[in-house]
């Protein structure tokens, strides 16, 4: 009888706590974990709560990501936009009449036999990559097949348009696009985004998107890494068109921000052509008012001069921010002769250290310092696994939530969820890793619940979050544009 009353209060007290948690759900975990080990009742049950690691690394961050104190009022992007067209390439390849043979790189695509090998380089690689399809009866061959296939979905391209897209979210924000718009682009573009008559054309510029899975074959060839791979024949942006457009607009729109892109498209055209375009890229950028700052988004390049020439003939003196990725990091400091760049590519994900050394390099060597007069003060470097956000000291707040909140919207686009969704996601970046391989840096271990790791170097401040990869994405196109643009809007320039 003894024993069934001790069974029967354990069952009262256990309903009881149960009860105290569903009335009071804020009353914290450990709480009642000590209410019940005082009634020594045992070990306590598992209480609901974000006990993952995913989890809890996601109301970290929740907790984080705060609105800046002075936000943004008006954005203005440029210059690139198009319709991007997104498929499987496996299917594309093989609708083509093309099979998997030896992968091999190709600065410019001037076959069908050019795009499968440099799609099997990099599918085989799991890496994102971009290219000018020289062809253009080729290209538009290849584009209506696409467009046509079974399955093919039409999108805003471009990494103006999508930065643009991403800002036009949020609906206390103006947004100004130029770049050349067709139809079919204008009619996918958000309505809080304002497109000047001078940017409509009659046809529109379209990308292949090429994407495939995490584990996705085609015969022997398989994909470590969901991504995709991009060409097109697009010599409208390619020229950048509508720099001038973009500048002439700024006047009467007023932004308080701007967002350059589209840089990487001009690998397509000559050098002297490249050369030309880059100095009246310069001159445009002069012409922006002084204080407003500039974003200069990088994308996919292969054209070693043309990344020294930007890196050099100031380009990024001119601008105040940069966002970039894996690829892009190692290929600048390649172009440049910076940190590491005896490595041909990153092996596995990239070393966290080295990442930190080579950002450090181009704020101390390019960046503003009291004996330079640069604008440059702020990297926003994303690769698949983590985010780095790199600020001169001075220029920039609320960083923290910035990495922060470009970090989740690459878990939520991926997967293409509201929220993060612990179950669909998994925390992959190194749980241990050092701040830098060029001097003596500080050894990290990494905390889910403390997700955003800072450090400093002379007067550079890191700021450091995982990412939640998305376990099976939905769309990986745009990323780098939603997680730019997301950093963006999360971060406060100082007035200067």
């Amino acid at each position: 009888m003894a024993l069934w009353r001790g069974s029967a209060y354990a069952g009262f007290l256990a309903l009881a706590v149960g009860c105290v948690f569903l009335l009071e759900p804020e009353l914290p975990g450990s709480a009642l974990r000590s209410l019940w080990s005082s009634l020594r009742l045992g070990p306590a049950p598992g209480l609901p709560g974000p006990a993952s690691p995913e989890g809890r690394l996601a109301a970290a961050w929740d907790a984080l990501i705060v609105r800046p104190a002075r936000r943004w009022r008006r954005v203005a992007v440029g210059v690139n936009a198009c319709v991007d067209v997104v498929l499987s390439g496996v299917k594309l390849l093989q609708a083509l009449g093309l099979s998997p043979g030896n992968g091999k790189d190709h600065a410019i695509l001037h076959s069908r036999n050019d795009l499968e090998e440099a799609f099997v380089h990099f599918m085989e690689k799991g890496a994102a990559a971009e290219r000018f399809f020289s062809d253009k009866e080729a290209f538009h061959d290849i584009a209506r097949i696409a467009s046509e296939f079974p399955g093919a979905q039409h999108y805003v391209g471009g990494n103006a348009a999508l930065m643009g897209q991403k800002f036009a979210a949020s609906s206390d924000l103006k947004v100004l696009l130029c770049g050349p718009v067709g139809p079919k682009l204008h009619e996918l573009l958000d309505d809080n985004v304002f497109v000047p008559p001078e940017s409509l054309q009659k046809e529109d510029e379209f990308h292949l998107i090429l994407e495939y899975q995490t584990g996705e074959e085609w015969d022997q060839l398989k994909a470590p890494h969901a991504n995709r791979f991009i060409f097109s024949h697009d010599l409208s942006n390619g020229a950048m068109n509508m720099l001038e457009v973009f500048v002439s607009s700024l006047e009467e729109f007023q932004p308080d921000l701007v967002v350059l892109s589209g840089l990487h498209m001009m690998e397509g055209q000559s050098k002297e052509l490249q050369k030309k375009r880059l100095l009246e890229v310069v001159t445009s950028i002069s012409d922006i008012p002084t204080g407003v700052p500039i974003h200069l988004e990088l994308a996919s390049m292969t054209n070693r001069e043309l990344m020294s020439s930007i890196v050099h003939q100031q380009v990024f003196p001119a601008v105040t921010s940069l966002g970039l990725n894996e690829q892009e990091l190692l290929f600048l400091s390649q172009s440049a002769s910076g940190p590491h760049s005896s490595l041909s590519s990153w092996s596995g994900v990239p070393d966290v250290g080295m990442v930190s050394d080579i950002l450090f390099w181009i704020l101390k060597e390019h960046g503003r310092t009291q004996s330079r007069a640069s604008d440059l003060t702020r990297i926003h470097f994303h690769t698949l696994v983590y985010h780095i956000l790199a600020t001169v000291d001075g220029h920039w707040d609320n960083q923290l939530a910035a990495v922060a909140a470009g970090a989740r919207v690459a878990g939520t686009q991926a997967c293409a969820t509201e929220t993060i969704d612990a179950s669909r996601v998994s925390l992959q970046a190194p749980r241990e890793f050092t701040t830098s391989h060029s001097e003596a840096g500080s050894r990290i271990i990494l905390d889910p619940n403390e997700p955003v790791v800072e450090w400093h170097r002379e007067g550079i401040s890191f700021h450091f979050t995982p990412v939640l990869v998305c376990k099976d994405p939905v769309r990986t196109v745009g990323l780098g544009d939603a997680i730019s643009a997301e950093g963006l809007f999360y971060s406060e320039a100082y007035p200067h």
